[in-house]
């Protein structure tokens, strides 16, 4: 790990510099002297440590749904098509894409000059090799749950609704998908970090372990795992957009505790830090040195209930605890203005969501009145899971937890909260061990397809599960399933929002925040920008006190 530059030192540096610049004696291109800007030599070197509050799962991106694990692979691993800053769909490893005129048949030019960081050739073989890999069951590398891929594409081969009829390479750097029916989303799917280009070669040496040895084409490759510590990757000395990317190493620090991480970037020890209590944002603004940064708002956070247990199979039940929580006070108390109170399960910022859903309206009398009807006068007791590290959209998981805690305690509902790490959380709810569980959501395309489907179909509503609240409505599923096969984008929001409605009816989950996230970085980082889906790509950033 780097020896980090004391920030008195740095200033001192500065000044130095400056003055040697002012006398003729040596040319500085830092924009922070004389306003020129830095040449892309200057900006080449230095390792940037990148502090977390928790570990990612795994490192093989078919078969990860988490944050943590996807803000590493989508710097490992590229895509064909990809989401800027805008959410605009772009080009990346595929440069054109055309259809036929049903809709069917998709035709991709692929990006020539590409190399695997084993130094193995990106071609069309190797896109075909990674989708036979991810949709057959009967394929020797298939391994591992696979979880994104069935519900986005109607399972696996051989399955009755699976939607790819064939992926073959019509020449070296051209690919040819066919569907067996429209769908609308289906670019999108292209562009989800879950679907970043392996090396055929690496998936055939290292089977089952790829999640510890990952081999993209991405502007960084792996070096080390050190588990709950560090991951560390290397720049690709080979990657396809020249001089790039800039820094020489980037790792990722596990620091569980919010207030351990933001004491780490005050005295240096990382540079930047991704979860941070709401109400520390006014320290970094006040701190010389530090810089404030926001994720663009493209999350939702909520609480589930499992409703294949008792009570929470009752929508009275549900009800009764939607109405329990303090939902505005959680908001004021927790995010530092940096939140809204949330209804529908897909984020403003989305189209089709719908602002006019009736809320759940604090009101303990009316609670307990829906709580006696199901035969619960008196309570229960229950389990509160939450997290023990901060999520974007739960920035203190225990302090909301115990929150919610007290006001269930006001409608005579014990719950005990029950916190453990991230990959064990993650594991024990999609396994259905919880009552209820504080979750959410950051979406990786943008379109409501990615919000609803994957947290709320029936379809995965199956152990392991991602649809923790185990809501099987055929009537929502069928809604969300004839949204994905419309084209025409106004009836799809119809759809969408009948579905929204359904949901509230049902009320599967509490709805509690829609957030933008903080962040904070040392002012040395250049051209960090937070991605609004979490995934944020480091191949231009670089630090201008190397």
């Amino acid at each position: 790990m780097k020896k980090k530059t004391h920030r008195s030192m740095y200033l001192l540096l500065m000044l130095v510099l400056l003055l040697t610049a002012c006398s003729g004696q040596t040319e500085t291109t830092s924009s922070e002297n004389d306003g020129k800007e830095m040449t892309e030599e200057d900006k080449q070197g230095g390792t940037l440590i990148y502090g977390r509050g928790a570990d990612s799962v795994g490192l093989d991106p078919i078969n990860v749904t988490d944050g943590e694990s996807i803000r590493v692979t989508h710097n490992v691993f590229e895509t064909l098509l990809e989401y800027d800053q805008n959410l605009e769909l772009q080009p990346k490893l595929a440069t054109e894409y055309s259809s036929s005129e049903d809709g069917l048949t998709w035709t991709f030019q692929l990006r020539e000059g590409v190399k695997f960081h084993d130094g193995t050739d990106f071609n069309a073989d190797a896109v075909v090799f990674n989708f036979e890999r991810w949709m057959d069951p009967e394929n020797p590398y298939h391994q591992g749950d696979f979880a994104y891929y069935p519900f986005l594409y109607g399972g696996f081969k051989g399955d009755e609704n699976h939607l790819i009829e064939s992926v073959k390479a019509t020449k070296e750097h051209e690919l040819e998908i066919k569907l067996t029916r429209k769908t609308a989303p289906f670019l999108s799917y292209l562009a989800i970090s879950m679907f970043g280009i392996a090396s055929p070669a690496a998936i055939e040496q290292y089977g089952d372990k790829l999640y510890e040895h990952p081999v993209g084409t991405g502007p960084f490759q792996f070096e080390e795992w050190s588990r709950n510590s560090t991951i560390t990757l290397a720049k690709n000395p080979e990657y396809w957009m020249d001089g790039k990317p800039y820094l020489d190493k980037l790792i990722y620090q596990v620091i569980p505790e919010n207030a351990a991480r933001l004491n780490a970037l005050q005295t240096g020890e990382i540079d930047v830090l991704d979860g941070m209590n709401a109400g520390d944002t006014n320290i970094v603004e006040e701190t010389e040195g530090l810089e404030l940064q926001k994720r663009p708002s493209f999350n939702i956070g909520y609480m589930a209930f499992n409703m294949e247990k008792e009570p929470f199979d009752d929508p009275l039940v549900r009800k009764a605890i939607n109405m329990a929580i303090n939902k505005e006070e959680i908001v004021d108390a927790f995010y530092n203005g940096l939140a809204d109170t949330a209804t529908s399960p897909l984020p403003p910022s989305l189209w089709s969501h719908d602002d006019t859903l009736k809320k759940y309206d604090y009101n303990v009398e009316e609670a307990k009145k829906l709580l006696a009807e199901a035969g619960f006068a008196d309570g229960f007791k229950t389990e509160l899971y939450t997290m023990s590290n901060p999520r974007p959209y739960l920035p203190e998981p225990m302090k909301i937890a115990e929150a919610i805690q007290s006001d269930l305690a006001e409608i005579g509902i014990t719950a005990e909260i029950v916190s453990m790490e991230w990959a064990t959380y993650l594991e024990d709810t999609k396994n259905g061990k919880h009552s209820m569980a504080m979750y959410g959501w950051t979406g990786v395309m943008a379109d409501p397809d990615n919000f609803l489907y994957p947290n709320l179909s029936k379809t995965n509503a199956q152990v392991p599960a991602q649809n923790i609240a185990f809501y099987k409505s055929d009537e929502f599923t069928g809604l969300i399933t004839e949204a994905r096969e419309t084209i025409d984008q106004d009836k799809r929001t119809e759809l969408y929002k009948e579905a929204q409605a359904l949901f509230q009816e049902d009320a599967p989950w509490v709805m509690l925040a829609y957030t933008t996230p903080p962040l904070a970085q040392s002012d040395y980082v250049e051209d960090y920008k937070p991605h609004p889906m979490s995934n944020d790509l480091m191949t231009d950033v670089y630090l201008s006190n190397q």
